[in-house]
Order: structure tokens, then sequence, then C-alpha cells
């Protein structure tokens, strides 16, 4: 089998909201894959392992090793399989949706998950929780304001797109840290809708390959 026909690899670990993204996109879009599990925590952290760090010098998860590369960031890979495997689309194609979908995105993507992941909180000691809730409910405040405006069924009208595969991992990242999402009643919504389609279920972090016995669903 030739490197482009092979079945994709996804270096993934459970909890990872970066992960979870590239996982929906996957189940959306029907793409059969493996998983090569990079546990974060064992061993000091398997993504500082040299075998690792010559998949992505980043030394982060998620990787996907598909069509005979190896992309690494999960805005960069949706972006890849929306561009090669376009259906079902994940960017509308009015421009203004489709604007608001990539605003929306990068808010969690940029202004959230990145001040609240596991790099920071181990340099905040005793303080990861207070950290962790501050810097996601100040986020949640202004996502919230823009959802009533953009929102329909999903974060953007009524078809899921890439902002709806941001705005459930970082919902999830706000319940592990016992945010208080009373002020948020959109994104709660739109969370509660989103947690019943089968992408969304199928690619749940209690349901991995490397998910601890102790968390599974």
């Amino acid at each position: 089998m030739s490197s482009a026909a092979a079945k994709p690899i996804l270096y993934s670990y459970f909890r990872s909201s970066c992960s979870w993204r590239v996982r929906i996109a996957l189940a959306l879009k029907g793409i059969a894959y493996d998983v090569v599990p990079v546990n974060l925590l064992k061993d000091g952290g398997q993504q500082f392992s040299a075998e690792f760090k010559a998949v992505n010098p980043m030394q982060q998860v998620p990787a996907l090793k598909i069509d005979g590369i190896i992309l690494s960031q999960s805005l960069a890979i949706i972006h890849y399989l929306e561009d090669t495997r376009p259906i079902p689309r994940l960017l509308p194609q009015d421009l203004k949706k489709k604007a608001q979908v990539r605003m929306i995105a990068d808010h969690i993507v940029s202004g959230i998950q990145p001040l609240q992941n596991l790099s920071i909180l181990k340099q905040m000691g005793e303080k990861k929780m207070e950290w962790a809730q501050n810097c996601i409910a100040s986020g949640f405040q202004a996502l919230e304001q823009t959802l009533q405006h953009t929102a329909g069924c999903y974060c953007v009208g009524d078809e899921v797109s890439v902002a709806d595969l941001c705005l459930v991992p970082q919902v999830f990242n706000a319940e592990r840290f016992k945010v208080d999402m009373g002020p948020y009643p959109t994104i709660t919504r739109i969370n509660k809708v989103l947690l019943e389609l089968e992408a969304f279920k199928v690619s749940h972090p209690s349901l991995q390959p490397d998910t601890p016995a102790e968390l599974r669903a």
C-alpha cells in the first residue's frame, strides 16, 4: 500500500481538547484511522520522547499522518481534511458565515484553550484551578455574547462547522475545571445539542482506546 493510500494515523491523547477537535472532524467525514496514544502525563509526558519529537517537533498532540505527510496543529489538520475531503462541509460557502466560523474557532483555539492547557497549568502550582476557571470564564463571557448574534441550531446558523468542533471540547474543559456554566445559556444549549450527534459521541474522551478504565463511559 502506498503511503498516500495508507490508513491515516492519529497521535492523540484521550482528554486533549485539540485531539478531540480532530477526532470529531474525522468522524463527521467518515474517515477511518488508527490511533497511537500519546500519554501527556505518563513517564514525564510521552510527547517529550525522542520518538514523538520526530513526529511533531512541537511535542504536542494531535498529529495526523495522512496522504504521505504529517500534520500538526488541530485547525491546520481540520482545514486540510476540509480541502481534500470536503463532504460534509465544515466551512460555510457564504463568506460572512465562513468568517464568523473562523472567528469563533480562533477565539477558542487561540484565546481560551492555550491559557489553560497542561503546560501552563503545571507552572501555576496550587493556583491552577483558579487560573483555569478565570481564563475560561473570561473567554466564555465574550463567546456567549458573540454566539447570541451568530447561532442558530449550532454556533453559526444551522449547520455543524469548525466552530462547533472547537466549542464542545472547550465546554468539556470548563466542566472539568468546575466553571459555573449558568451565565452562558447559549454555549450550554449548543453544546447539549452537539453532544447528541454521533460524531461527537464516538470521539468523546470517555470512549477512546487510551481512556483509563475509571473514566470510561
